[in-house]
């Protein structure tokens, strides 16, 4: 499977394949950031299983560093997939994604479909 361009409740996203390369540093990004340019798409879509385990122990920095990039590029963020063993290990974790959900450039949520519910309420 490989990347693709999606309308997701009539916004189009970058959804990046499961089974791509992890984004393990900060210098995988620009890239991703790349391909998204010229394709109009308003998010980027990172399936959880995309992304080392580094990213979801936030003292390790990889989450602020990926995320800023996008944010720096205006461009939004959602990581998609079942992320609960990491949320059950780590309060900061689970504030930093409720925190980020509360906001409009990072989200994290079970599914595309939940996607599509939240972009439609």
């Amino acid at each position: 499977m490989s990347d693709r361009i999606a309308d997701i409740h009539g916004r189009t996203a970058l959804v990046l394949a499961a089974d791509g390369p992890p984004i393990t540093a900060g210098g995988d990004v620009p890239d991703i950031i790349g391909r998204t340019w010229g394709t109009g798409a308003e998010f980027v879509v990172i399936p959880a299983e995309r992304l080392a385990d580094d990213f979801f122990t936030l003292a390790s920095g990889l989450a602020g560093e990926v995320l800023q990039k996008f944010v720096n590029y205006r461009l939004r963020v959602v990581v998609v997939g079942d992320i609960a063993r990491h949320t059950a290990a780590s309060s900061a974790l689970r504030a930093f994604v409720g925190e980020s959900n509360r906001g409009r450039h990072v989200w994290f949520v079970d599914s595309v479909d939940e996607l599509g519910a939240r972009l439609a309420g």
